[in-house]
């Protein structure tokens, strides 16, 4: 399997954990990979987290993370493209190999669902697992464009997933958003983890209570590693 990666109503999810399992990830080059993480990494990393107070989010916009889908990895594709072709089967393009034109996400992990992905009419959403306006109230405000710029195209953080589904979670983090797919809340969470830990981002008390609860249930859990580093090339921009 890919890893993908009311208030009151989302902290009952965080809790309903049954059945969930810990889930072994492989994907195409520049995905997440758990092969090389020891079982149990994933609760070890989140209790590691820094706990602080969300700051304000003032100044958050997302032009403050560049360009949308900036081709960082410098292959010629745009980061959006790569993680279509990365998650999808059946692709097919548009103009060489670069353009996704069509493919089929045959188990969202969000919604467990079947979801085509048609461009310029898609059902298909490319999630940042660690929502930037979430990453800006936890330590992004203070980085240099650069950084920022490599979280929004980090292959670890971007899934490709039900539309419909994603749009419920605006920039919730595990304290009021899990998918609603149970099974795949372990590996959800796991990638929150791994890329929070990976740019040293903090946590709030109860996201960090939300993620031991969900990993504690399956406590085999590999951490996510992969992505692209922690600093975008010098030649792109943020405002």
């Amino acid at each position: 399997m890919r890893l993908r990666g009311g208030v009151a109503a989302a902290v009952v999810m965080v809790f309903a954990v049954a059945g969930c399992k810990a889930e072994t990830t492989t994907t195409g080059s520049g995905g997440p990979e758990e092969t090389g993480g020891a079982s149990g990494a994933a609760l070890s990393a989140a209790k590691s987290l820094t706990v602080k107070g969300r700051a304000p989010k003032t100044g958050y916009d997302r032009d403050r993370f560049g360009t949308a889908w900036a081709d960082t990895d410098s292959n010629d594709c745009d980061t959006r493209d790569d993680i279509l072709k990365r998650d999808l089967e059946d692709v097919k393009f548009t103009r060489g190999r670069c353009k996704v034109s069509y493919g089929v996400l045959e188990s969202d992990p969000y919604s467990g669902k079947e979801v085509t992905y048609r461009r310029g009419r898609s059902q298909v959403d490319i999630d940042h697992v660690v929502a930037l306006s979430d990453a800006w109230q936890k330590g992004a405000k203070y980085w240099d464009a650069g950084k920022r710029i490599a979280l929004a195209n980090d292959p670890l953080n971007l899934i490709a997933v039900d539309a419909s589904t994603n749009r419920s979670k605006g920039d919730g983090d595990t304290a009021t958003w899990l998918p609603p797919n149970k099974r795949y809340r372990c590996t959800y969470v796991a990638a929150q983890v791994a890329v929070k830990k990976k740019y040293e981002l903090w946590v709030t008390a109860a996201e960090k209570s939300a993620m031991e609860k969900v990993l504690s249930g399956c406590p085999g859990q590999k951490l996510p590693t992969g992505g692209n580093p922690t600093a975008a090339p010098p030649r792109f921009r943020a405002d």
